[in-house]
Formats: C-alpha cells, sequence, structure tokens
C-alpha cells in the first residue's frame, strides 16, 4: 500500500470536514468528486449553487455529497460578519468591510467557517497564492498555542528510496519562510518533527542543512545553521536533532559515517530543514522532477486550526492528498 493510500485510510477511520473554497477551478470539482467516491472526507463547497452544480456537471463531476454554501444566501453569514468584525475591530475593521470581504472573497469565508467550528479544515491555493490562502489564517485562526512561528512543509515521498523512512521526507522550510533567523529555524525544526511523526507514524531524525558539515566550511550562512541546531537542541532535547550537515552527509549513511563520526543523525535523517526557502523550495522540486517524487504541500504547521495550501501547478489528485492529510491533521486536534 502507497503512502497516501495509509494516510486516506487514516482520514476514512475519523472522517472529518473540510472546505474547499476555489469552486471556480476545475480541478478542485474534479477533486471533489473523487474525496467523496472515497469517502475521505465530508466536503463543503463554497459559492453559487446553481453555478457549481452546472460547472460540476459540464466536467462531468458527480459532487451530489457535497455540502454548497452560497455567502449571499447563507443564514450563518451574518454570524461570520459579527466575528470577523470582532476580531479584526483594533485593525479597524467595520461591518461593511466585513461583509464585503466575507461576500466576495471565499477564502476568508472558508476560513470563519473554520473558525465558528463549521468546519474542520481548509486547502486551497490552486488558484490563489500562498499569501493569499495564509493571510485569513494568520488574521482569523493565529497560531497554535506554544508554537513560535507558522512555516510549510512538503511531504516527500521518494519510490524505492533506502534513504529516510523507506523514501518518506519532511522538507522543511519549503514554502513560506524567506530566510529564518536561528531561533525561527529552530521552531520549524521542532514543528518539521512533530509533523513527520503524525503523518509519517515514526520517529522524526532531525538534520539541520547547509553547504557545511560539521564546521568544514567558514561562513555567516553556516553559522546561523550552528546556532540554529544549539537552540534547537535545548528547546527539544527529546528529538534526535544534529547539524550542521551537508545534504549527503544528512542521509547516506557512509557518507554520514565519514563526514560526522559519533553523529546520531548522520546518514540517519528523515525531516530535513533547510537553512532558507532558496534551498528548500529548489531542494523539493529537484526531488519531485528528477526523483519521480511524491510532493505534497505545502503543508502548513503551526496554525491553530489545519488549513492547507496548493500548489498552483497542482492535479486534482494532488488535491485529494492534501484534503486526506488535512483530515488527519484534524484528527489529531481531536
Amino acid at each position: 500500500m502507497g503512502f497516501i493510500d495509509v494516510i486516506k485510510n487514516r482520514a476514512k477511520a475519523n472522517v472529518k470536514t473540510i472546505v474547499l473554497p476555489e469552486t471556480e477551478d476545475m480541478r478542485t470539482l474534479e477533486a471533489a468528486d473523487k474525496v467523496l467516491k472515497e469517502g475521505i472526507a465530508k466536503l463543503i463547497l463554497i459559492g453559487n449553487e446553481e453555478k457549481v452544480k452546472k460547472s460540476a456537471a459540464e466536467g462531468g463531476f458527480d459532487i451530489s455529497g457535497a455540502q454548497i454554501v452560497d455567502p449571499e444566501t447563507s443564514e450563518k453569514t451574518q454570524g461570520y460578519i459579527d466575528k470577523l468584525v470582532e476580531l479584526r475591530q483594533k485593525k479597524g475593521m467595520t461591518p461593511e468591510q466585513a461583509k464585503e470581504i466575507l461576500l466576495n472573497q471565499y477564502l476568508y469565508y472558508g476560513v470563519m467557517m473554520v473558525k465558528m467550528g463549521d468546519a474542520d479544515g481548509m486547502v486551497s491555493g490552486a488558484c490563489h497564492s500562498t499569501a493569499d490562502t495564509l493571510r485569513p489564517c494568520l488574521q482569523i485562526l493565529k497560531t497554535k498555542p506554544g508554537t513560535k512561528l507558522v512555516s510549510a512543509f512538503f511531504l516527500i515521498i521518494v519510490p524505492d528510496c533506502e534513504y529516510g523512512a523507506k523514501g518518506a521526507f519532511v522538507f522543511g522550510d519549503s514554502g513560506l519562510n524567506q530566510n529564518p533567523n536561528p531561533e525561527e529555524l529552530a521552531a520549524i525544526a521542532g514543528s518539521s518533527a512533530e509533523s513527520f511523526k503524525l503523518l509519517v507514524q515514526e520517529e522524526p531524525i532531525v538534520a539541520m542543512l547547509s553547504h557545511s558539515t560539521k564546521g568544514s566550511a567558514k561562513h555567516a550562512d553556516v553559522d546561523k545553521v550552528v546556532e540554529a541546531t544549539k537552540i534547537a537542541k535545548e528547546q527539544y532535547p527529546e528529538l534526535a536533532l544534529d547539524g550542521e550537515f551537508q545534504l549527503d552527509a544528512a542521509i547516506v549513511p557512509s557518507v554520514g559515517a565519514s563526514k560526522a563520526p559519533g553523529s546520531p543523525v548522520a546518514g540517519k535523517a528523515n525531516v530535513l530543514i533547510f537553512p532558507d526557502l532558496d534551498a528548500g523550495n529548489i531542494g523539493y522540486k529537484l526531488a519531485q522532477r528528477l526523483a519521480k517524487a511524491e510532493a505534497y504541500g505545502p503543508i502548513t504547521q503551526g496554525i491553530a486550526k489545519p488549513v492547507n495550501d496548493l500548489s498552483r501547478g497542482c492535479s486534482a489528485d494532488d488535491i485529494v492528498g492534501v484534503v486526506a492529510i488535512t483530515s488527519v491533521q484534524c484528527q489529531a486536534q481531536d
């Protein structure tokens, strides 16, 4: 059984309600058809019911099992408006502005559904940027208690791979934080380890990546990773975590033994923490395109309730996978 099939089975065991706000995108409707057929989640689609049903019919997709909510006519919209004003009044939010936002920006409406407990999580980003997807989350849901920042990771599943957890890795941060400082990098490591344990159900082994292994190069960029490693070890003493490592020293046992003898992580890592977004984004795309890896994400971590972003190049099957992952994240909040 493939990794994503295991995730789907876990999602089916305790079905959650997920909002899909991007009903103008045919990939969303195709994914909804598949999610409902497989019984992975209950779905709420946001939009004009007639238009959504017409688009689905034109694509040959059966979304009859989904709930369609039209912000213009829903009896809950006024409650969402009132709550948004309450949450954002210090920023000058008026009832008129809140109504305008919720009737016209379905991502905000979806996040309000999650905030008010009418849905467990949301998946968006097929036709919106990461910033557009995460902005309402940070404004309305905010960060999870005890979490210092919201970050993003990719779940990478490399076929026929002897490294990591039988080819399973978490790459963080590969989608959100541009140039994290040492404290932020340490926080990303802690969150990524937690996400790996939840989704892969194995013990995380965390490598802090650099272009240097244990002092082989001298540079301010290396110093940042060294300092982040020190902070992370202090904050998460229970974790198998070490650095700084070049990628090969982190995942290849023979190289790890040669470059970092005695390290409990070298050559065994399954959670890879990249020094900045350039490295993380390039790294996951290399794995996806050259190693033919499955890449699910960017999955967010650190938000008070699960909301996940999609790559704008995603397929309907990618959306189905992220819905399943989001459902498992929702289960962990029970």
